[in-house]
């Protein structure tokens, strides 16, 4: 655990670990001898720990990283291997459920009114690297690597990836990162947008700290609001988006924090 950081009023889990520093929720995946592949029971454990991140009023921003040696290596082969072993009449349905909570998962996160940053230590893989590109911002280690492994398993992008790497990269590149299934360095990641930085591994999660804590000085509010709109810029209107930002411009006007920040602008010492 980091200095001056906390674990008092973060879930107890099994397969994820928590810590709060300074306003920052450090979520670990905790299933290193797996390289954090994602079974039902972390999904289980990571909804639970978003959930807590999402309402504690403590939380200001949020980190994804992995334990151990990989950020996570997708999801859990042997539990593709027992969907497949199930009776022929169940795995259409087994694997729509599955999806679903699987969803609901990645759409959380991704709607989480707070900064959200995948700090990406080696290897994230298919449904790992759909986990990364659903935060706001990544930062990978000088060592990591990213790669849409799905059609190399026979599967499609079924995390938010075929959302969430158009808009970093744009569609044609893409479509050829998810035709090919190649892995990525970081610094080919970051050559093409799809990462924001890259960090020394011992420096990681620090570095990561460091950036989440320039985006924990203004308003949770206005933030709040104004990452609930822009999700939706891409598919909305311009007509669409002003209407939105009015309302949420309205719900400004009334918080404690704007009423604050007007007060110590106008009572600031006079040069």
């Amino acid at each position: 655990m980091a200095p001056n950081a906390t674990s008092a009023g973060c879930p107890e889990t099994t397969l994820i670990e928590t810590e709060l520093l300074d306003g920052v929720a450090v979520i670990a995946l905790n299933r290193p001898e797996k390289r954090n592949a994602i079974n039902d029971a972390m999904r289980a454990d990571l909804i639970q720990v978003l959930d807590w991140a999402d309402r504690s009023a403590d939380v200001r921003a949020i980190i994804i990283t992995g334990r151990g040696k990989g950020f996570c290596a997708g999801g859990d082969i042997a539990a593709m291997k027992e969907r497949l072993s199930a009776p022929a009449g169940r795995v259409g349905i087994n694997g729509w459920q599955r999806q679903r909570r699987t969803h609901h998962l990645l759409t959380m996160l991704h709607d989480i009114p707070k900064p959200t940053i995948a700090a990406v230590n080696g290897a994230a893989a298919g449904l790992g690297c759909d986990l990364a590109l659903c935060c706001d911002f990544v930062i990978g280690a000088s060592d990591a690597t990213f790669v849409m492994s799905y059609v190399l398993r026979g599967l499609i992008p079924d995390g938010g990836g075929m959302y969430f790497l158009p808009r970093r990269v744009g569609m044609a590149r893409a479509k050829e990162l998810i035709f090919s299934g190649r892995m990525l360095s970081a610094d080919e990641a970051l050559l093409i947008n799809m990462i924001e930085q890259i960090a020394e591994p011992d420096d990681l999660i620090n570095d990561a700290i460091a950036f989440a804590s320039t985006m924990t000085v203004g308003s949770a509010d206005a933030l709040a609001l104004a990452k609930s709109i822009m999700n939706q810029s891409f598919e909305s209107t311009a007509e669409e988006i002003f209407s939105l930002g009015s309302q949420a411009q309205g719900i400004c006007y009334t918080t404690d924090s704007h009423r604050d920040a007007v007060s110590a602008f106008l009572d600031r010492p006079k040069s």
